[in-house]
């Protein structure tokens, strides 16, 4: 008989008056890019376990996302890198332009870096992931520890035991919470964003453009031939940015006409509005507790970070997959034989440890990007001289170039 950690999906049933009480081994709170990452490579790994997610469907708005060479490596060891390339064209340059002092330069991508539509990248995981190990409209209310894992209830009433908790659920998580990390931090930041589609092709290429006016700011990613991504952020009260609202400053300031047309041209219901951006400053990344015995988290839940270098989704892969591969050497080294209460504590005890290990790897990796993030919003915000040139020197010991 296999290990625990490694059968079928774990889950007993019982009665308990109106409700019913389940057990897990392991449970994955959150069927965003990272819960589905995690359980992905968790199967891969031929662990068992069960997403719960709140949402009556998979979330699969929230436009493009950019993947970078870190996590294709990632896509590449769960299998679908083939596919998703096969959807999203290679981003070979940055071209930044600044209207008002009629500047332009243009950066080559070092490395691979491609735009995938959300819905892409969630469709594939979930189809590969097996029937059942995804559970949809479940939302958890309240966690409560256990020995071993936690107790998690539903708004029925319904109690959900999980002897390995895994919060993937976001900035405003309910497993950091119960972790009692400090809740992520926001910052206002209006943009409207969307997909535009050119039957006949686009002629921007595969650079992706990064245009800088008095009163606004586009972004224009390549996604296929025929479809690219956009935002637009611009000076306009969050209650008023309208596609019509955002025609009207990009005119008023002199836009180019393709910027104008790309999001006059837009899918109506692929526009969506953003107000607010959430984060989690560095020190909190870098000092936070992120485990409780076989609890703890990944994504955003666990370093929620601006989108400014684009590294959020490819950062929330690499947690997917580094923690499935300790559990994956938790279980092996911890033994097979009968799931009875001395193997149980074994397996117990052997993911508390893979957990360690997972945050130790993660920690200063996350924390370095996180810092790096904060410190271009921050630079993009800077009005005197001084504070912009420090900002500027810690982009510099970071080795990263800044964008402003």
């Amino acid at each position: 008989m296999r290990h625990p950690l490694i059968r079928a999906p774990a889950a007993t049933y019982c009665n308990q008056g109106d409700y019913m009480e389940e057990s897990h081994d392991i449970v994955i709170v959150g069927g965003g890019i990272c819960g589905l990452a995690t359980t992905l490579a968790l199967h891969r790994k031929g662990i068992a376990s069960l997403v719960l997610e709140k949402s009556e469907t998979l979330r699969v708005d929230g436009g493009s996302i950019g993947v970078h060479v870190n996590g294709w490596r990632v896509l590449e060891q769960l299998g679908i890198a083939a596919e998703l390339r096969e959807t999203a064209n290679l981003v070979t340059a940055f071209h930044d332009v600044w209207q008002e002092e009629e500047k332009s330069t243009l950066t080559p991508v070092r490395k691979e870096l491609r735009w995938l539509k959300r819905k892409d990248l969630l469709e594939t995981m979930a189809k590969n992931i097996p029937v059942g190990a995804i559970r949809l409209g479940c939302h958890i209310t309240a966690i409560h520890p256990s020995d071993p894992g936690a107790v998690l209830t539903t708004p029925g009433g319904s109690i959900i035991r999980a002897k390995v908790l895994i919060g993937c659920d976001g900035s405003n998580s309910v497993v950091a919470k119960y972790l009692g990390m400090s809740p992520a931090k926001s910052a206002t930041r209006t943009f409207l964003r969307g997909f535009t589609r050119y039957p006949h092709g686009h002629p921007f290429g595969d650079h992706f453009l990064r245009l800088r006016g008095k009163r606004f700011f586009v972004g224009r990613s390549p996604i296929t031939d025929t479809l690219v991504s956009f935002f637009v952020a611009c000076h306009i009260p969050s209650t008023g940015v309208t596609r019509h609202s955002v025609l009207q400053t990009l005119q008023g300031q002199q836009c180019p006409a393709e910027i104008v047309e790309m999001v006059q041209n837009s899918d109506s219901e692929s526009l969506n509005v953003i107000t607010r951006v959430w984060y989690r400053p560095p020190w909190q990344v870098a000092f936070a507790s992120f485990q409780k015995g076989t609890v703890t988290v990944a994504g955003d839940a666990m370093h929620a970070m601006g989108s400014y270098i684009g590294q959020g989704g490819s950062a929330a892969l690499e947690d997917a997959l580094v923690l499935a591969r300790s559990l994956a050497r938790a279980a092996a080294g911890s033994g097979g034989g009968r799931a009875d209460e001395p193997c149980e504590k074994m397996m117990i005890g052997a993911a508390t440890t893979a957990i360690g290990e997972y945050i130790r790897e993660r920690r200063l990796r996350v924390a370095r990007l996180s810092l790096e993030a904060f410190v271009m919003g921050e630079l993009l915000r800077a009005k005197s001289l001084a504070t912009k040139l420090a900002f500027l020197a810690i982009l510099a010991l970071l080795g990263t170039k800044a964008l402003s």
